[in-house]
């Protein structure tokens, strides 16, 4: 079996989910350190003239935390922030209709930590792109069994051309005659439909 550790996004984008295409079993662990400047709590999305960083406030500056233990500031409003922006965003889309709702419901549950906020997120977005990989939460000594460890790799800023795992395969997006690479998977989703899967699998880079 193929097994794959990673660090747990917020709705990932496409590099992500083209390092952990061809894995049977994603291994994650929630005692890993909270790191400022992460991807478990934002993701980008395509707007009218500009990309957009959606951020999820956090309770506190959280130094040296588990990462399940990352409790969501609700004293701010950004579900509302967040949901107006993927209308803005992809309200026109092919399969906005279709794909909402699953968001939709995710943010009205309001849970407590980001960590199951984005186990949920993830599990949603595995099936709609039509991956059945398992997800499996590890303790951290169990990590030196993993085949791949990803942990720590990706990060907000970094050019992924940097890495082996994603290569841009254009698609149709909503606004713009340039096509923004490696958006989150919303995009991808809202725009391509069922697609989704094939195009993720073309995006893969070959070493």
């Amino acid at each position: 079996m193929s097994t794959l550790a990673i660090d747990l996004h917020y709705l990932p984008n496409l590099e992500f989910f083209c390092a952990i295409w061809e894995a049977e079993e994603i291994w994650l662990c929630p005692e890993d350190t909270y790191q400022r400047k992460s991807w478990f709590n934002r993701t980008q999305i395509k707007l009218t003239n500009k990309v957009e960083t959606l951020s999820v406030p956090i309770v506190g500056r959280r130094p040296r935390i588990a990462l399940d233990a990352v409790s969501i500031d609700y004293s701010q409003n950004w579900q509302k922030n967040h949901l107006r922006g993927i209308q803005s965003a992809y309200g026109k889309a092919p399969f906005f209709e279709f794909f909402f709702p699953y968001l939709e419901h995710v943010f009205e549950k309001k849970p407590a930590y980001l960590w199951d906020l984005n186990m949920e997120f993830l599990t949603i977005c595995l099936k709609l792109v039509q991956r059945p990989v398992k997800l499996r939460l590890v303790k951290k000594e169990q990590i030196a069994e993993v085949d791949r460890d990803l942990r720590g790799l990706f990060r907000p800023g970094e050019d992924f051309l940097e890495r082996k795992y994603y290569r841009a395969v254009p698609y149709m997006q909503l606004f713009g005659l340039d096509f923004e690479p490696n958006l989150s998977v919303l995009d991808l989703l809202f725009c391509e439909g069922p697609s989704a899967g094939g195009l993720i699998r073309k995006s893969i880079k070959k070493e």
